[in-house]
This record gives structure tokens, C-alpha cells and sequence, in this order.
């Protein structure tokens, strides 16, 4: 364990886009359980940890002692026979499928990258898309939490405490010692082609009950979508690699040079759109690998911004002719960045899930130009329309809802805060922005 404390002189924690930024005054760095377990127990006052600072929200600092997380990361055991890992909750999503993936197995579930820490990665709810794509944390099946008083609380699978932290940011306890259940792992055969909206929009339904993963890549202002859809085959099968043309791999220069200009010029978005899709979007491609190897992006040339909402499938095609509407329309100031994500969830019951009791379809939102992000229009447009429709945000994502709002759209919101105030009573996990998120006006300060 190590702690740098500064108690005269503060210093400042800074997100991953610079677009967060805390001051602090204790920062401590963490290797074994039991320094985590005592860092928590001593201290007076409030207390987060952060893994990447890769989140949008503002979850991971804003107290005055912080733990950093990213030494905390070892594998801790690995059983063959139930094909289950078992890992210090700081490790890299990179590290731990790779370490799977060598041995056969997979989590049918990944996000688009891979340079976020796991117990971060669960506690904001990332999951992945397709026919079976689920939360990455329903298949946790035993984790060990730091309580807010220093305890060690082992939690199993099928225990209703279970379903309550498995999507927690943080606010019952900090995850120490996770154990994920793993599946065999498999080949896909991905195919790649632009889709008119209403095309795709018109068999989204059949597309994902055809497919093992549905993944659509849309884009506003352009009327059109790229499909990814992939089904599991023989490793062995050959398949045309056909990446499309060299250029590309160059995408992200070219948009990130396009899109300089519209944060100055919001209305130039439509035609900086039109140009991207035609000259990157317009390729049919075709490929196989792995779901890591061959779906989830390794690196970012650069920094954004991000906010997604997710709505339930019924009720999907309703809202996204809305928010294309409000986009396409004219006297709108929202012009959006592309592509938007849209990806598929299976229903689960964890209490703060996005897909809490049915099918779900998240909707990502990004700006490529992070530093304008709080005068990014699409934001506050795609936001509104979602609640209307009963959409939830991502909480690891940038949004504006509190607990107003949130109490209608999560059934269990209300349990999920009295359970907290049970579990951290002097509300040692509460940064500001969470506090304000929950309603909580104050709390004692834990000593």
C-alpha cells in the first residue's frame, strides 16, 4: 500500500477527456485486500476509487480521499474445470480476456473497448449486443465487497444482495475480489454493409433473432445505418477476408478534421456527416474472429464525449422516428457526431440495470470534440425524447437526470437507496455528484 498525503497542498484529479477535474488531498494506491479493507476503515471523511477515468459522469473523484485503483489487478485463481476466473477488481478488461481467451474461454458480452478496469466496467453497468448480449456483470457469480465500515462481505449468486450491487457505482461497497463465469469461446463470421433507416429499422426484430451479434452503426443526417451482423461458426471455415478499402483507417483523422469546425458552426455536422458516411460508410466488409479479436476496438486516437440511453425494445421504434425527426428537422440545434451506437441487451433483474426487466436497445451519443461537450446540443435533445419514452441512462455516461426523474424509469430505485443508507449510513461513498443524483441533502461524516 501506498499513500501520498498531502495534507497542506492539494492536488487535482483529472479525467481521461480533462473534462472532470477534483481537487483532492489523500491518494492512496492499493495492492492486497487488506490495505484496501484499511484504507477504507481509517477514513474521516469520504472516500472514491477510480480505475481508467474513462467515465463521462461524474462518479469516480470529487472527495477529499481517493484510491487508485490500477495496481489492483492480479488474477487471483482460475478454475478449469467450472471455467471460472477469479481477479483483483483493478484489472484491465484487456488483461483478463486475453488471459480467458488463452485458455479457450470468453464473456459473450464486450463492450466496445478494452482499457477499462472490471470493477469499474460492472459497477456502471457496460454490457455488450446481440441475440444473448447481456450486462458484463450477470456473469459475476461471487464477488467479495470492502463495506463502508472496513468489513469483507463475500456475496454469491441467486442472493437478492446480489442483484442490488452487481450495477452499484460504488454506493454499497467497493468490489475487492470478483469471480466470472465463462463460456467456451467461439469464431464469428461478421458481415458488414450500409443499410437504408427504414431497411434496417423495418427488420431489426428479425435481425437480432437471425443473428448471434446485431450491432448498428447509425448515422444521423444520412438516413442510413451500417449494419454488423455476425453468426458463430467452425474456426476452420474459410471465410474472404475483405477489410474493405486502405483508406478506411483513416476515419477517425478525417472526422476528428472535419468535426473541428462545427463546434463553431453546429449546422456544418450535416455535411460533415454526409462526406464521412460516403467516403467510410458505404463499404460492404467481411471477416471472422473471435468477439474480442474481431468486435472490440483495442485503442482511441483521441479523446470525446459520450452519453447513451437505452429504451426498452417495445418501445424502440417509437422513440428512435422521434429523435431521427427532431434531428433532421431544420430549426433543430442538435447536430450529431456519428456514428451512433445502437446495441442489443437481454432482460436481467439487477436493480439498477438498463435492461431491468425486459429486452432492451441503447442509443449512444458522442461528441468528437470533448472540451465543447457542455454546449453540445445533441446531448439535451436525445435526453429528453428518451425520457419521454421511459429510456434509461447510461450511468457511466454523461446525463442530467436525478433522482426525480430516475425514481420513474427504475423500479427499484427506491429500494436500492434505502439499501444504501443501510449499508454506508454516514455516506462514506458519496461524492457530490452522487449525492445530488440520489437527493441526499446530508449525512453525518464517517469517522
Amino acid at each position: 500500500m501506498h499513500s501520498d498525503l498531502k495534507n497542506q497542498k492539494e492536488s487535482i484529479w483529472v479525467s481521461w477527456n480533462e473534462n472532470v477535474q477534483h481537487n483532492y488531498i489523500y491518494h492512496h494506491t492499493v495492492k492486497h485486500e487488506r490495505d484496501l479493507a484499511t484504507i477504507i476503515s481509517s477514513t474521516f471523511g469520504k472516500v472514491r476509487v477510480y480505475g481508467s477515468k474513462q467515465s463521462s459522469a461524474d462518479i469516480a473523484a470529487g472527495t477529499d480521499s481517493l484510491i487508485d485503483m490500477r495496481q489492483y489487478d492480479q488474477i487471483i485463481n482460475i478454475d478449469d474445470r467450472k471455467k471460472q476466473i477469479t481477479v483483483q477488481s483493478g484489472i484491465t478488461l484487456k488483461t483478463l480476456i486475453t488471459t480467458i481467451q488463452n485458455r479457450g474461454w470468453s464473456l459473450p458480452c464486450l463492450p466496445d473497448i478494452d482499457t477499462v478496469t472490471l470493477g469499474g466496467a460492472l459497477s456502471t453497468g457496460t454490457h455488450g449486443t446481440g441475440r444473448d448480449g447481456k450486462l458484463l456483470s450477470e456473469y459475476m457469480v461471487n464477488c467479495r465487497m470492502v463495506m463502508a465500515d472496513g468489513s469483507i462481505r463475500e456475496i454469491e449468486a441467486g442472493e437478492e444482495l446480489m442483484d442490488a450491487v452487481r450495477v452499484s457505482l460504488g454506493l454499497l461497497g467497493i468490489f475487492s475480489e470478483i469471480t466470472l463465469q465463462c463460456q467456451p469461446v467461439y469464431t464469428l463470421h461478421l458481415k458488414e454493409q450500409p443499410m437504408h433507416d427504414e431497411q434496417w429499422l423495418g427488420q431489426f426484430s428479425d435481425l437480432l433473432e437471425n443473428n448471434d451479434f446485431t450491432r448498428v452503426l447509425w448515422m444521423p443526417h444520412t438516413d442510413h445505418g451500417y449494419v454488423i451482423l455476425g453468426n458463430k461458426i467452425d474456426p476452420d471455415t474459410k471465410v474472404e477476408n475483405n477489410p474493405g478499402p486502405d483508406y478506411l483507417k483513416h476515419r477517425r483523422a478525417v472526422s476528428r478534421m472535419l468535426y473541428k469546425y462545427t463546434t463553431k458552426f453546429p449546422f456544418l455536422t450535416k455535411f460533415a456527416n454526409k462526406i464521412i458516411y460516403k467516403l467510410f460508410f458505404t463499404s460492404k466488409k467481411e471477416s471472422k474472429g473471435t468477439l474480442y479479436d474481431a468486435t472490440v476496438t483495442k485503442s482511441r486516437s483521441g479523446t470525446l464525449e459520450l452519453a447513451e440511453w437505452t429504451i426498452a425494445k417495445s418501445r424502440f421504434d417509437a422513440c428512435f422516428r422521434e429523435l431521427k425527426a427532431a434531428l433532421d428537422n431544420s430549426n433543430n440545434a442538435a447536430y450529431v457526431h456519428i456514428p451512433m451506437d445502437v446495441r442489443f441487451v437481454k432482460q436481467d433483474d439487477s436493480w439498477l440495470s438498463y435492461a431491468y426487466g425486459e429486452d432492451c436497445v441503447t442509443v449512444g451519443c458522442v461528441t468528437r470534440d470533448a472540451a465543447s461537450a457542455d454546449h453540445y446540443k445533441a446531448f439535451e435533445v436525445v435526453e429528453e425524447i428518451f425520457l419521454k419514452h421511459g429510456g434509461r441512462p447510461h450511468w457511466g455516461k454523461r446525463f442530467e437526470a436525478k433522482d426525480a426523474e430516475l425514481s420513474k424509469i427504475y423500479p427499484k430505485w427506491e429500494a436500492f437507496k434505502n439499501l444504501r443508507t443501510k449499508l454506508d449510513p454516514t455516506g462514506k461513498f458519496l461524492n457530490p455528484y452522487l449525492a445530488d443524483l440520489l437527493n441526499v441533502k446530508s449525512e453525518s461524516r464517517a469517522v
